[in-house]
């Protein structure tokens, strides 16, 4: 066994202790979740007994979780810089583990459209927190007002536009592939939401 085989060892056993005590689970309960004994999954954890792969598809199904990520190592930077658009106010960054997703810091001055015209529809979903200020998000028919630390999801399929009210806001806003995707297709002065 290579040290890096002995690192990945150690953090799957700590891997499978931490999934296991976060559940607020005990050793009993996830051994008879996953169909172990209780002294097995004991030296599972305590590394004295050898991990073997049935025992490790078994752990990762009754943990909720899939064995890559059991498994998975963290050799990739856990850092990241953000894509800076200052003519849109927006910072950007990349969701790793999701290719398909990305994070976006936006200032917002405007309020939102008075022609619902302006409003985008597209396939996907959208997740925005207000960090600062009150933002005003037009859905469909609804005009909602969302005020600092206040959270708002929706499909993007609903007629939608964001902007600020009295004053500037800053959100931070989640998108899948495909709502980013709708934003992209806009012109340069349109919001992400």
């Amino acid at each position: 066994m290579t040290q890096s085989d002995g690192d990945l060892d150690s953090l799957v056993r700590k891997r499978i202790r931490a999934l296991r005590l976060a559940q607020g689970w005990s050793l009993e309960e996830l051994a008879s979740r996953a169909k172990l004994s209780q002294s097995t999954l004991s030296r599972i954890e305590n590394g004295q007994r050898r991990l073997a792969l049935d025992s490790l598809v078994t752990l990762a199904r009754a943990l909720d979780t899939t064995l890559d990520q059991l498994v998975e190592t963290a050799a990739e930077d856990v850092v990241s810089s953000p894509t800076i658009d200052a003519s849109r106010g927006q910072m950007r960054w990349p969701v790793k583990a999701d290719p398909g997703m990305s994070v976006i810091r936006q200032r917002m001055t405007e309020p939102p459209p008075d022609n619902p015209s302006r409003m985008r529809a597209h396939p996907g979903r959208e997740w925005l927190v207000v960090l600062s200020g009150t933002a005003v998000l037009l859905l469909g028919n609804r005009r909602i007002r969302v005020e600092t630390n206040q959270a708002a999801e929706f499909p993007t399929m609903l007629p939608h536009a964001i902007g600020a009210e009295g004053g500037p806001c800053e959100i931070l806003g989640i998108f899948d592939r495909d709502a980013r995707r709708g934003h992209q297709r806009g012109d340069g002065g349109e919001s992400p939401a």
